[in-house]
């Protein structure tokens, strides 16, 4: 037995914000707009708000949302008593517009409803109308139901977390990506990918999320160099259906390892959860691979296989070409590594810990100690024998190997 969930209603294609503004009268006609600092590609919606005489308040953040942020901007929310919140923006954007339509309505503070460092109770009144426009191809937030949000009094990130925070319209209209810096789409294209990729070898999967992530990872790896580094629109297209894929398939499936670290680094590191996991990618790959060896877990092994013959296109690929072609992917798109934005400096002992804490690690295929995730965490260094060090000095017996392998499957 299975659930699929997603947002009720989504308008998928170019130019389908423009087409459907109309969706706006049916959630009334008081609006909390918010938009990342750049406003520009949410002008059709202020237009359209003026034109119908409608009321709105508009919110601009810079960054990522954390819980101090939604608790402040939910007070004044509540004075304006909008009928709907409209998020238009990258995932961080989408993510405060979740939060902010589940908070305002609900007493309290945030720190009630939130996991792992808060009281986890469950939404006591239903969330304001919601509608999500993504305009970067990469977290599908806008078909999830959880907000991300930094806790920076405990220094990580964790979720605010309901079934009824699905977004009633999810419009995605990839010309809204296009133009965006290959910096940001490739970060954005490669966190699509963990999401797809972890969903689909871990520990509960269905046949619908393996279908969303067979055609998610399949459209992304044909797509993520045209898209991210020569902004070709048909691929732009390919990586902004990715995407929603992703957030479709995390919503119904599980998560692993990339993710709980990512949420016990994401509140210590100042980097982008997006680069934080796609840095993690390969190597929790690579840890689950030799670890379902270990165990005999034939059945995960061939699902990281599946994934390997599905991005390099090569029918005889084994599960380790996979990881070589994320590696590839990830350099080809010149993603800096987590060392630059000091992972070195951080407590591996104390990452470690978070993450066995998170919700997103209970996901991973098989079960991981915390030797295991410090290790990983001393690869992700820069790849310096001194950092490396770091994560082989906690383990008893680790052979680290290192294979040599001639991958196709990526083009320039």
């Amino acid at each position: 037995m299975f659930q699929f969930m997603t947002a009720t209603r989504i308008i998928f294609g170019e130019g389908a914000l423009q087409s459907s503004l109309s969706v706006i009268n049916q959630f009334g006609y008081s609006v909390l707009l918010v938009t990342g600092k750049d406003t520009q590609r949410a002008t059709p919606i202020i237009n359209y708000l003026k034109a119908q005489n409608m009321r709105y308040q508009h919110v601009a953040i810079s960054g990522e949302p954390n819980i101090t942020m939604v608790e402040e901007t939910a007070v004044l929310g509540r004075k304006f008593q909008p009928d709907m919140v409209i998020a238009i923006g990258g995932g961080s954007v989408i993510d405060m517009g979740k939060a902010l339509a589940a908070i305002i309505p609900n007493q309290g503070d945030v720190y009630d409803y939130v996991e792992v460092v808060g009281r986890n109770v469950p939404l006591k009144t239903r969330p304001i109308h919601f509608i999500a426009i993504p305009t970067t191809a990469s977290t599908g937030s806008e078909v999830t139901r959880n907000a991300v949000l930094k806790s920076g009094q405990d220094q990580v990130k964790v979720s605010l977390r309901s079934p009824e925070m699905l977004a009633d319209v999810a419009i995605v209209d990839p010309t809204l990506t296009y133009g965006t810096d290959q910096y940001t789409s490739g970060r954005g294209a490669m966190d699509a990918f963990t999401h797809l990729m972890e969903a689909y070898v871990c520990g509960d999967p269905n046949p619908l999320t393996d279908m969303v992530c067979e055609e998610g990872l399949r459209r992304l790896s044909r797509s993520v160099i045209a898209g991210c580094k020569q902004d070709n629109h048909k691929a732009r297209s390919d990586l902004a259906f990715a995407a929603l894929l992703g957030g479709m398939a995390i919503t119904n499936a599980k998560l692993g390892a990339a993710h709980g670290l990512a949420s016990a680094l994401g509140g210590k590191l100042n980097a982008p959860h997006s680069v934080i996991t796609a840095r993690l990618a390969p190597h929790v790959m690579q840890e689950n691979i030799n670890a379902a060896k270990r165990a005999g877990r034939s059945d995960v092994i061939s699902r990281y296989r599946k994934i390997a013959q599905i991005v390099t296109e090569r029918a005889n690929a084994n599960e380790n070409d996979g990881v070589l072609w994320v590696k590839m992917v990830l350099d080809k798109l010149e993603l800096p590594q987590l060392g630059k934005f000091g992972v070195c400096q951080t407590s591996f002992e104390q990452v470690a810990d978070d993450a066995l804490k998170s919700v997103a690690i209970k996901g991973n295929p098989l079960p991981l100690t915390q030797d295991r995730l410090i290790h990983i965490l001393g690869l992700v260094c820069d790849g310096s024998e001194e950092c490396e060090s770091i994560g082989k000095r906690h383990l008893s017996s680790v052979e680290v190997l290192k294979q040599d392998h001639d991958l196709t499957g990526v083009n320039d």
